[in-house]
């Protein structure tokens, strides 16, 4: 059936015919992540600015639609995948650029389709940067959509999640209402401070766009720093290398730690090619003090070549940085004393080194070097608990592994030191199965081409569905918290009920006839 046209003449009217998309294709990739697909939506839109937002998400709820906010569209959550026809996806990525940047106050002000990369490369000539700074998607990822689930990775460590970070956002809601928190919503305020009075800018982060789109955000920033180094520590089992990133992520001396299972660390050797090689290279060589010192630490990393790590260990790798030399090398001794301690042994840094050259590279990862897709499911524990999930996981999978076998389903865990009192585990499933819109959309063509033809496998698809559920099962009974809530994680659910009720009251003041990303943050419909 054509798109509703009389939607399509009211939103045109407000953006212009240009930002509305009606053609099936385009409005399928827009209603699908990199797991989910469900109802296609009945129009999409692209929006360039905030008040032609407004007008038309106003014009799109009275007239019964819903609204699916949506960033970079690299989530595997469902977070802004339609589950009804009478929706508008709205796609956020044209809402970019910089609004203010002020070196002198320290602040930064972008909208929200910004990607991660454009904000580092903007900054960089200015010797200043975001104390987080971006995620492995960072290319496609935008700022609304990371500050909508909970952006992590480079600087994370030392600096905690994007969120962090915010001073004031903009707002639509779903009325059409345009809304300003922090320093700024005052008469006469600029953004610069957060919490003079409530907190209301925290009342719109992590909310998975159901309680409105955001349309700018002002973050601090810090500068530069001139000094970066790195260490690399492989471990005989995980245990151990979790007890080793606690410790590092306990003593804030790094901004990104990680541990690599032997599963990741063979996935992300297989996955290289020639040109992702030689672009890291080249970052390494130019990322060094002097030219010299560029090529030895190129010539280090060729010398390494791929066989980094023993077979069947786990690997840690940091990334510390500091404003001079001198300490640099204090927090790089404070974290290998740290390492030694737990046993294992160093190795070349040659994968921590290659992510700082080249942080926000190409999108291939959306797909395994064998074309298998993925499912990730976070888990944020205090460090005392991370022993507990460590072992619980490996129970599950113990009892799965003959059906994952003969599905041809595999696994594989990703640990990160979020900060001083967190710790993430990631679980992953890797499947063989058919090809969703925005793997083809996101991932190179010559990558794609390299690759065994897609099929369907049911068997697959229903075994990783069925681990989800005993996944998320695992993590209500240990009280996790998650990255990105979306449609996934059991949120509502597992809310006291006096939250609940607080949280009900204040989607029903934003969004009265729940018309904003319904079942985000809502109830869990099994």
């Amino acid at each position: 059936m054509p798109p509703d046209a009389a939607l399509v003449c009211a939103l045109t009217a407000c953006l212009g015919p240009d930002r509305v998309i009606t053609d099936p294709a385009g409005r399928r990739l827009l209603s699908t992540d990199l797991y989910a697909e469900d109802a296609t939506c009945e129009v999409a839109i692209r929006p360039a600015d905030t008040a032609s937002l407004a007008a038309a998400v106003k014009a799109a709820t009275n007239a019964g639609y819903v609204i699916c906010p949506r960033g970079g569209g690299l989530s595997y959550t469902g977070g802004y995948v339609p589950g009804t026809t009478r929706s508008v996806v709205v796609d956020t990525r044209d809402l970019s650029g910089i609004v203010e940047l002020d070196a002198g106050d320290m602040t930064l002000t972008v909208r929200a389709g910004t990607t991660w990369e454009a904000i580092d490369q903007a900054l960089a000539p200015l010797g200043l940067r975001l104390p987080f700074f971006g995620t492995f998607s960072g290319r496609m990822a935008t700022v609304g959509g990371g500050l909508s689930g909970g952006a992590v990775f480079l600087g994370t460590a030392r600096y905690g999640a994007a969120a962090d970070h915010v001073l004031d956002l903009e707002v639509v809601c779903a009325d059409g209402r345009v809304l300003r928190t922090g320093q700024a919503a005052l008469r006469n305020g600029k953004p610069f401070y957060r919490t003079h009075g409530p907190d209301l800018t925290g009342l719109f982060l992590h909310d998975g766009g159901a309680l409105g789109i955001k349309t700018e955000a002002t973050f601090r920033l810090i500068e530069r720093p001139t000094h970066t180094g790195f260490l690399s520590w492989a471990y005989p089992d995980a245990a151990s290398a979790a007890a080793a990133l606690s410790a590092i992520g306990r003593a804030g001396s790094a901004e990104e730690a990680y541990v690599f299972d032997p599963a990741t660390t063979a996935r992300g050797m297989a996955a290289g090619d020639l040109a992702s090689d030689l672009r890291r290279l080249r970052g390494i060589v130019s990322g060094q003090d002097g030219l010299l010192a560029g090529l030895r630490a190129g010539a280090k990393v060729v010398m390494a070549g791929k066989q980094l790590v023993p077979d069947g260990w786990h690997s840690l790798h940091l990334a510390a940085a500091g404003r001079s030399a001198a300490a640099l090398a204090a927090d790089l001794g404070h974290c290998a004393s740290l390492l030694a301690k737990c046993g294992g042994r160093e190795i070349p840094n040659s994968i921590p080194m290659g992510v700082r050259a080249a942080p926000f590279d190409n999108l291939n990862g959306v797909l395994g070097p064998g074309g298998e897709r993925w499912l990730a499911l976070n888990a944020k524990v205090r460090h005392g608990d991370v022993p507990r999930i460590v072992g619980r996981f490996e129970t599950l999978i113990t009892g799965y592994r003959e059906r994952m076998a003969a599905a041809r389903v595999t696994h594989s865990t990703l640990f990160t030191a979020m900060n001083t009192s967190a710790f993430s585990f990631e679980a992953v499933y890797h499947w063989p199965d058919r090809w969703l819109p925005l793997h083809r959309a996101v991932a190179d063509p010559g990558f794609l081409s390299r690759l065994p033809p897609d099929a369907p496998n049911p068997q697959g698809a229903a075994l990783v569905a069925e681990l989800r559920e005993r996944t998320l099962d695992l993590y209500d009974e240990l009280g996790v918290a998650s990255n990105q809530i979306g449609r996934t994680y059991r949120y509502y659910d597992n809310l006291a009920p006096g939250t609940r009720a607080l949280l009900d009251a204040l989607k029903s003041e934003l969004d009265p006839l729940g018309c904003m990303n319904p079942g985000v943050l809502a109830p869990r419909r099994r």
